[in-house]
């Protein structure tokens, strides 16, 4: 699988960040993708891609992309993210722990794949 999806990227309500994964945030036009994905992030043409573990939330209508090892601030930026493989669906987490130890293995998740597979 591999959907690209390219937007500018808006301010969100810094609740990823605030949990120590912050996220470049476009909008998901396409209801159908929901979970969160093993994908790749391309800030501009040129640049090197980005691995990232991506949040797509239909509800909201939004790609969240957390960039691994990545600490620049994107907002009005314009960024194309290209989902692989669905590491799992979306969940409710009661707490904050719980959420902060599901992206962390989302994390993992991300970094194996591309490991895996010597790409990027």
């Amino acid at each position: 699988m591999s959907i690209i999806v390219t937007g500018i990227v808006e301010k969100g309500k810094g609740y990823a960040g605030r949990l120590g994964f912050p996220t470049a945030n476009i909008p998901l036009a396409n209801s159908a993708l929901s979970g969160i994905y093993a994908a790749r992030v391309t800030i501009k043409e040129g640049d090197a891609p980005y691995m990232a573990a991506v949040f797509a939330d239909p509800k909201r209508s939004l790609l969240e992309a957390y960039i691994l090892d990545f600490f620049d601030d994107l907002v009005g930026r314009e960024i194309s993210i290209e989902l692989y493989d669905k590491i799992r669906d979306t969940e409710v987490f009661t707490d904050e722990t719980a959420l902060k130890n599901a992206i962390a293995k989302d994390v993992e998740k991300t970094r194996s794949y591309f490991k895996e597979r010597q790409a990027l």
